[in-house]
C-alpha cells in the first residue's frame, strides 16, 4: 500500500513537472503583462505564477481530464483581478506599471482584458464568465483597450522653468 502511494505522488510530480516546464514561461509572460513589469524586473508576476502554480499543483488530481493550463491561467487571473480590485487584499495590491510598458497606459482591467483576449486567446464569452461581466462590457473594454494602445494619449511637452517668452 506504501509503494502504490508512493509511486501515484512520483508519478504525479513528474506529470507537474512536464507541465510546468512547458507552460510556466508563457504563464509568466502573461502575468509579465498584466502587471505592466519590466521583463527582467517582475516580482509580482513571478509572485502571481507561484501562487497559480501552487493552486494547480493542490488541484492537480482533480483536474480530471481538465486543461491545467487552462486551470493555471484562470487562477492567475483571478488573483490578479482580486488583488488590484480590492487594493488592500496584499502585496499583489500595489501594482504601479513599470513606465516603460507599453500597457502601463491601461488599467489593470483593460490589461487582463486585453492579455486575456489577445495574448491568450481566451473567448469574449469565457472572459466574461471568469470575471463576472456581461459579454458586451468585455467587448466595450477590450476595443477600448485596443484603441489606446494603437493610438496613446499625446505626453504633455515638458516644462521649462525660467524660460523667457518673447514679447510679441
Amino acid at each position: 500500500m506504501r509503494d502504490r502511494q508512493a509511486f501515484q505522488d512520483a508519478r504525479r510530480a513528474r506529470e507537474f513537472e512536464a507541465f510546468v516546464a512547458g507552460a510556466a514561461g508563457r504563464l509568466l509572460h502573461a502575468a509579465t503583462l498584466l502587471t505592466a513589469e519590466a521583463q527582467d524586473a517582475n516580482p509580482r508576476a513571478r509572485r502571481l505564477l507561484a501562487l497559480a502554480l501552487a493552486h494547480t499543483y493542490a488541484s492537480w488530481d482533480r483536474l480530471r481530464g481538465e486543461d491545467p493550463y487552462d486551470r493555471a491561467r484562470q487562477h492567475l487571473a483571478l488573483r490578479f483581478a482580486n488583488s488590484v480590485w480590492h487594493r488592500y487584499a496584499g502585496p499583489l495590491s500595489r501594482t504601479r506599471p513599470h513606465p516603460d510598458s507599453a500597457l502601463a497606459v491601461l488599467t489593470a482591467q483593460e490589461r487582463l482584458i486585453l492579455v486575456l483576449r489577445l495574448y491568450e486567446g481566451v473567448a469574449e464569452e469565457q472572459t466574461a464568465a471568469l470575471l463576472g461581466l456581461p459579454t458586451e462590457r468585455v467587448h466595450a473594454i477590450c476595443d477600448r483597450a485596443t484603441a489606446t494602445l494603437l493610438h496613446p494619449p499625446a505626453k504633455a511637452a515638458p516644462t521649462v522653468i525660467g524660460a523667457k517668452v518673447a514679447p510679441s
